[in-house]
């Protein structure tokens, strides 16, 4: 990875699995550079104006999860607002790549929202991944204030429409709990989004990247992590629920992948809040301005 330049969203965010998932043959590569025209209050990736769109990227890419002989791929990246399809393309690439050079290999991508774009959803559905993610991150109430450059309707309904473009794929989305939000939101959450239809849901606790990210709200513990898997799955009926504290969107994602099967689409499957404009970005006395990996979380903050 080195090497190629390449970037993996395990190091850029300090994910806490990455020893694991990478001895497991699975890992995130992280696309579009490592600046993100995004600042969410949570996110321990730097963020700014990106100069630059390596169109080499995608072969790259594909050449290294060749090199390591990876079984599961997940394609993820910053936001990039600045550009007309929001970097669609280089995810399409990437992914047909990919499949050219390791059939045997499944990939999963975990996109932005593209501003609500469903031409830019189609491009990249149509290049064939076996799962396409998107976070909503936290419930509707928080949302305006720790990703203020996201919708909560716009996210959960572009992963319904993905369904109605291609009802064939698996569609995840995932929460960080412990930024403030009430149990009866989190289920609020979990019905919405199997409005849409929505396969899987990973839920785990949120961690401080850094003194200059909002604090942790509480401590979530292990029995809430279980009960609210077994109501995903039983009471709301999401295919597979991953939940426990230090859960991420790509842990046991090889597993998900070759397990779980795809339902049929939901009853919201038209893109909603595409052409409402996001809250104002956050000030940036909240936010990591520094570019390059962030700090370790801070424990107990």
């Amino acid at each position: 990875m080195r090497s190629e330049g390449l970037h993996t969203v395990c190091e850029e965010a300090g994910c806490p699995n990455i020893g694991e998932c990478w001895e497991a043959g699975t890992a995130t590569f992280m696309i579009l550079g490592d600046v993100c025209t995004r600042a969410c209050k949570y996110c321990g990736v730097a963020h700014g104006m990106p100069t630059h769109l390596d169109l080499d990227e995608p072969r790259r890419v594909a050449e290294t999860v060749a090199r390591l002989g990876l079984e599961h791929v997940v394609i993820t990246s910053v936001n990039r607002d600045e550009l007309p399809d929001g970097g669609a393309g280089i995810y399409a690439e990437t992914i047909r790549r990919i499949h050219e050079l390791v059939s045997s290999c499944s990939v999963e991508v975990l996109i932005p929202d593209f501003k609500g774009d469903e031409e830019a959803l189609r491009v990249v559905v149509e290049a064939g991944p076996a799962i396409i993610g998107h976070n909503l991150e936290t419930v509707e109430r928080l949302h305006p204030d720790v990703r203020p450059g996201g919708r909560y309707w716009r996210s959960i309904s572009y992963l319904g429409a993905a369904k109605r473009i291609d009802s064939r794929i698996l569609t995840k989305t995932g929460l960080i709990l412990g930024m403030g939000e009430e149990f009866t939101e989190v289920t609020q959450a979990m019905t919405d989004l199997r409005a849409a239809a929505v396969d899987i849901l990973t839920l785990g606790q949120y961690l401080r990247p850094s003194s200059m990210h909002i604090p942790v709200a509480r401590w979530v513990s292990p029995d809430e992590f279980a009960e609210l898997k077994r109501i995903g799955e039983t009471e709301y009926g999401f295919k597979h629920v991953e939940s426990g504290p230090l859960v991420r969107s790509s842990y046991h994602a090889k597993e998900q992948a070759r397990e779980v099967e795809a339902g049929t689409p939901g009853v919201i499957q038209e893109i909603l809040e595409g052409d409402v404009p996001a809250p104002a970005e956050v000030s940036l006395e909240f936010v990591q301005l520094e570019v390059g990996r962030p700090g370790r979380p801070i424990q107990g903050a």
